[in-house]
């Protein structure tokens, strides 16, 4: 009696392994659909139109007025893989931050709320990501360094980056769009940033420029020794004296804009090596 009774047990046992390996199945088929459709749902910018040719050129929707659209010809990425296109000023990048003191953040931000921080020299910077989520880009100096601390929610991507090219300084915002490639950062979007300089498109997923008079030119991480993803317990406890990013701010988007700077000198010296 014992042989039958435990080739019965066996079996069951097999019918539930399999059972399970095919709940498990099941499970990352569903989260590998879900995240597809979470990209499908976003606009495409392909589908909605935003790229155009104009005048034997390559041209990317930046805005309502013609000055504002991106010549992108021999752009890097793929059309169908840019979502969105709502505008190259929608989202207020800032140009001229203004900060408050931590004791007067400390009745603001809950110990446990995360941000950037900055040191280099006497200065201490201190950008909440929930005030970068709202900017995307903030274009500052630190100890006399243009810098800009840039955060993207989709692709949860943080970080301080350099601003200046020996000699030529950059000033970026957020271009509207954002972009993925399912071989890069798990597939999630990253949003497209631009300078206003020259108007190239950079994608920091990548950390590089993709199109423009800049195309291949590597965005610039400042030192990881000057600066931190860290809490606002830290901040106040280590870095009394920080100036913390004032919460709520605009500006005036320019409408022109100087663009002097050395392209040949930053293609000759700045270009990527991948």
């Amino acid at each position: 009696m014992k042989k039958p009774i435990l080739l019965l047990l066996i079996a069951c046992c097999s019918l539930i392994s399999c059972a399970q390996e095919g709940k498990d199945d099941q499970a990352k088929t569903d989260t590998d659909t879900s995240s597809e459709e979470v990209v499908k749902k976003r606009p495409s910018a392909f589908e909605n139109g935003k790229f155009f040719e104009l005048d034997g050129k390559k041209m990317l929707y930046g805005g309502e007025r013609e000055s504002q659209h991106f010549d992108i010809t021999g752009i890097t990425l793929k059309d169908e893989q840019f979502h969105y296109g709502i505008g190259r000023e929608r989202f207020p990048a800032l140009l001229e931050p203004e900060f408050i003191s931590v004791e007067a953040a400390d009745s603001i931000w809950a110990d446990s709320t995360r941000f950037l921080l900055a040191h280099a020299g006497s200065d201490i910077k201190a950008y909440s990501v929930e005030d970068l989520t709202r900017h995307e880009v903030v274009n500052d100096v630190l100890d006399g360094e243009p810098v800009m601390a840039a955060y993207c929610i989709l692709a949860d991507l943080g970080a301080i980056y350099k601003r200046n090219y020996g000699g030529n300084e950059l000033t970026f915002a957020l271009s509207g769009y954002t972009y993925f490639d399912p071989e890069i950062w798990d597939g999630l979007d990253g949003f497209v940033l631009w300078d206003r300089e020259t108007e190239s498109l950079w994608w920091p997923l990548i950390g590089k420029a993709v199109s423009g008079p800049l195309k291949e030119v590597k965005l610039l991480e400042l030192d990881k020794s000057k600066w931190e993803d860290v809490q606002w317990k830290y901040i106040k406890d280590n870095y009394p004296n920080a100036l913390v990013l004032q919460s709520g701010q605009d500006f005036e988007r320019p409408e022109e804009w100087d663009k002097e700077v050395d392209v040949s000198f930053i293609k000759e010296h700045y270009l990527s090596e991948e």
